[in-house]
């Protein structure tokens, strides 16, 4: 049976070869600049053949190494404007495309998971993967009763890779950290690790899909298939008819486009918690399909891939969470601090300058304050690199600030969201959408 290339010592010499290859290109450069070739040139050849081992060392390993080439793959809209081009065109490809796993061991994983008589009801299974991601691959299939059916299979001693993949990464976080300027890497490979384990239980991923298609089962703009049949590490769901995803969109898609699947997807987000008391936490544009609508009027909006989710303990997103989002949009300083403290944010004893505070939460309150916002490329590196200039005192203030637990997942989401949005430079209702969803955003 084929595997993940899971042997620890192979894996780790792999991916810590990502920065050596780095310094090693590097010091080549300096040697070419020094040699009379323009300074600019010879970082463009850098960053291209940078990014090149990027994709290639994530996407071969999959596993953890594949999530967090996926992960940053999000983030592309704040990379500075001098590496968007080379990383923007092979990230991105992790987002729909993976080396697929013969189709022997997808049949040895079927037997095992829904026992030596799978086939009467899978009467019929494509030879080859329809896609190929981090920790497994969906082949097409027809049920028993007529449905055509998503089969997703997980890659034997996926979890091993996963877990062995993203400590080996939080260990070299410092010396990757070049590879991608302007992204913090350490919080998101904790993020990636705290939900390794629910991304592997399949159990866990069918029940939340199940609760998801019921909820939008009647939606007329969007469409989440439904479980057909689920096993340890076998999932199987309906087929969704569509040929391409948010990643065709974001590439080529025309402005009328961009703004149509942009605004479905923010309305997705927080129409979510609101409809089943959970968050759909991995908002990545592979994990969004296009559709067409069957009266000929703009398409709907396909979501996939329910492994990583947030489950909300007030079951939808916090009510403070939308008050506090309406007090920093009215520019309340004092108000915002105050409720900050309350819910947590800043503990006893730590002292937030009001204006420098609404300034740091610029990302999230600045697409409130209008009827419809311009999410960009250049509004998110702007963004980004303000925050991460250290002669700005907002700088400081992310330091004295707490993120309590519950918040953790709707923090990394809400901001993934924002890097798929200025991905797709689309304008969408952004206001009018948490009024009508986010609790405590529309006040009373």
């Amino acid at each position: 049976m084929t595997e993940l290339p899971r042997k620890a010592v192979a894996r780790t010499a792999r991916l810590a070869a990502l920065p050596i290859g780095y310094a090693g290109r590097s010091a080549l450069g300096l040697g070419k600049r020094i040699g009379g070739k323009p300074a600019e040139a010879v970082m463009t050849e850098i960053q291209q053949r940078t990014a090149e081992q990027l994709f290639r060392t994530l996407g071969e390993l999959k596993g953890g190494a594949m999530k967090f080439g996926q992960m940053l793959s999000v983030m592309e809209a704040a990379f500075p404007e001098e590496m968007a081009g080379p990383y923007r065109e092979q990230l991105t490809r992790l987002q729909d495309a993976a080396p697929p796993m013969p189709t022997a061991t997808v049949r040895e994983i079927l037997a095992r998971d829904l026992g030596a008589d799978w086939s009467e009801r899978l009467v019929w299974l494509d030879g080859g993967p329809t896609a190929a991601a981090s920790i497994g691959q969906v082949h097409r299939g027809r049920w028993a009763d007529g449905r055509e059916v998503a089969v997703k299979v997980q890659y034997p001693g996926a979890g091993d890779a996963l877990r062995s993949d993203l400590r080996q990464l939080a260990r070299l976080a410092r010396t990757v950290g070049p590879l991608v300027p302007g992204i913090e890497l350490k919080p998101l490979i904790q993020e990636l690790q705290d939900r390794a384990q629910d991304e592997l239980d399949y159990d866990l991923e069918a029940d939340a899909q199940r609760t998801f298609a019921a909820a939008f089962r009647d939606d007329p703009r969007i469409v989440v298939p439904d479980v057909v049949d689920v096993g340890p590490t076998t999932l199987v769901t309906e087929w969704l008819e569509s040929a391409s995803s948010l990643a065709a969109v974001i590439a080529d898609g025309t402005p009328e486009e961009r703004d149509h699947y942009g605004e479905l997807f923010v309305r997705f987000l927080f129409a979510g918690p609101a409809r089943t008391g959970m968050l759909h936490a991995d908002p990545h544009p592979g994990n969004y399909r296009v559709l067409p609508a069957a009266d000929g009027s703009p398409g709907r909006l396909g979501v996939l891939d329910f492994g990583a989710v947030a489950r909300l303990p007030e079951q939808g997103l916090p009510e403070a969470m939308g008050r506090l989002l309406r007090i920093a949009a009215e520019q309340d300083e004092d108000g915002l601090v105050e409720g900050l403290r309350a819910e947590g944010f800043i503990k006893d004893r730590i002292q937030v300058d009001g204006a420098q505070l609404l300034a740091y939460l610029s990302p999230f309150v600045e697409p409130t304050r209008a009827e419809r916002f311009k999410f960009s490329r250049s509004w998110m590196r702007s963004q980004v690199a303000r925050m991460n200039d250290p002669r700005d005192p907002v700088n400081l203030v992310g330091l004295k600030l707490n993120l309590p637990p519950s918040y953790l997942l709707i923090h990394r989401t809400w901001l993934a969201g924002l890097g798929v949005l200025c991905q797709l430079e689309c304008e969408a209702p952004f206001r009018e959408i948490l009024t009508e969803s986010l609790p405590g955003f529309a006040g009373d």
